[in-house]
C-alpha cells in the first residue's frame, strides 16, 4: 500500500489547488510539540467524527482551512470531505467507511505529514 499511497500523494500534488497547502510555522511547532502519535489520534478522531458517516453533516465544509495540522493534511490529500475521498481516492459516498477505509485515510494523511516534516 505504501507504494500506491506514494503514487496518490505524487498525482495528488500535481493538483494546483492540492499543492498549495503546506504547513506553517505554527502547525509545524503545533506538530513537535504534541508528536506524530498525539497528532494521529487527532486525525483519527476527525475521521470518525467529520467522516465516517455515510452522509456526514456540513460535508463539503466540514474541514476548516487553517487551524490545526491535519485540516491541512486533509485538504493537501483529498481527504477533507466525502466528495474529494470519492473523486480522488474512489470511495463511494453514501455509506459509513470501514476500518480499511479509515486506515487507509490514516495512513494517506500520516505519510503526507511525514513529508511536510522531513
Amino acid at each position: 500500500m505504501d507504494n500506491f499511497i506514494e503514487y496518490k500523494l505524487h498525482t495528488l500534488s500535481k493538483s494546483k489547488f492540492r499543492s498549495k497547502f503546506n504547513l506553517n510555522k505554527k502547525d509545524k511547532d503545533y506538530y513537535t510539540s504534541k508528536g506524530l502519535d498525539v497528532i494521529m489520534t487527532h486525525a483519527d478522531d476527525f475521521i470518525k467524527t467529520r467522516l465516517s458517516d455515510a452522509y456526514p453533516k456540513n460535508d463539503g465544509k466540514q474541514t476548516p482551512m487553517k487551524g490545526h495540522p491535519i485540516f491541512i493534511a486533509q485538504h493537501a490529500t483529498a481527504t477533507c470531505c466525502r466528495e474529494c475521498i470519492r473523486k480522488w481516492h474512489k470511495i463511494e459516498k453514501g455509506k459509513i467507511l470501514n476500518k480499511s477505509e479509515r486506515k487507509y485515510i490514516h495512513e494517506v494523511i500520516q505519510t503526507w505529514l511525514l513529508k511536510q516534516n522531513n
